[in-house]
């Protein structure tokens, strides 16, 4: 099944906030009501809250059970999640695909939701990799105009998106429960651009992927993955997250993609800039180049033993980085070598 694009919707429209996976604006109610209200004012957008929104700890059930009103709600023109988490896999089995697909709109959110991103995509609906309450809204200072303009046109319009490199970026995190740290611009550092590898050629086809933790999971629980033919010309994106997986562990899961008969199948990978500092890990600059350098070695590595053909481009900006670019799961991706560009379709 090609999907399809939702209709959009439209500024005074109202979009649903759900927690698919973590309830965290009960936790850290300061990045999410900021972001909340950024959504009012700068997108001009109603936020409309479930039942498991703001709850800690919310069932399965109970989450999807929210994901099905707010697909059914004819007075909901899209939906966004407040944020990741690590436990969505157990929705999936408790989703009504049949309403999903006959209600189809423009669903936000990236990390844990990497989840519905492909269950929409399996419903025949184009999703939305990027922008979640809590993260791209909530930032401290303010959304950094990068996110804001490809959040915007992902919203508002449809038609054909070029990419662009963030002249710098933000790695370090703040501490959510302090309001001094929503008071001004985070630092950041120069972006460096893109690397492109086998950049001979131009490639075009639907994108398809999401955080690769997460997309491990789903292999190992066979859930969401089609059959390797299925994948054939597509765009495939990957990122990691601010768990920073080893890089060997980030070869070990492309390794059982390849084994699996799918890294062959795509024409090309865009993979995001690597996460490299969290408060479990506050990697300082050397050590979080180290980190990327060798996270790109080892996809290099993968790629050489099962895709030795793929066209590559590393540190783009999506997932788990600030700024952050929305990517079209089962939208068109275009990705054009000889011109060093990445132009998308929201």
């Amino acid at each position: 099944m090609t999907p399809r694009y939702p209709a959009k919707p439209r500024p005074g429209d109202r979009i649903a906030i759900v927690s698919p996976s973590a309830g965290l604006p009960a936790l850290f109610p300061l990045p999410y009501e900021l972001g909340l209200r950024r959504l009012r004012e700068e997108f001009g957008l109603e936020p409309v809250e479930y039942p498991t929104t703001r709850a800690a700890g919310a069932s399965p059930e109970a989450r999807a059970a929210d994901l099905h009103a707010a697909f059914a709600d004819p007075t909901i023109a899209a939906v966004m999640a407040s944020i990741g988490g690590d436990d969505q896999i157990t929705v999936l089995r408790h989703l009504d695909r049949d309403l999903l697909r006959a209600n189809p709109k423009p669903f936000f959110g990236f990390s844990d939701n990497t989840n519905l991103l492909l269950a929409l995509h399996n419903a025949g609906v184009v999703a939305y990799h990027g922008a979640s309450v809590m993260t791209e809204l909530g930032r401290p200072g303010a959304p950094h105009p990068l996110t804001v303009d490809s959040l915007r046109a992902a919203l508002f319009s449809h038609g054909p998106y070029e990419l662009v490199p963030a002249a710098a970026y933000r790695d370090v995190d703040l501490p959510w429960e302090d309001p001094e740290s929503f008071a001004g611009e985070p630092e950041t550092v120069p972006g460096g651009g893109w690397s492109w590898y086998r950049a001979d050629r131009v490639v075009e086809g639907p994108g398809w992927g999401g955080n690769i933790e997460v997309l491990s999971w789903l292999l190992m629980a066979d859930r969401e993955i089609l059959p390797p033919d299925a994948y054939t010309g597509r765009v495939l994106f990957l990122e990691t997250s601010e768990e920073m997986p080893e890089a060997e562990e980030v070869y070990r899961i492309l390794r059982g993609m390849g084994e699996r008969g799918l890294l062959e199948r795509f024409g090309a990978l865009l993979m995001g800039r690597a996460k490299s500092w969290s408060f479990a890990r506050p990697l300082d600059r050397e050590a979080g180049a180290l980190y990327r350098a060798e996270q790109r070695a080892a996809v290099l590595r993968a790629l050489d033993a099962y895709a030795p053909e793929l066209t590559v481009v590393f540190d783009v900006d999506f997932g788990h980085t600030d700024p952050q670019l929305v990517l079209p799961v089962g939208g068109a991706i275009r990705v054009d070598g000889p011109a060093r560009r990445i132009t998308v379709t929201y």
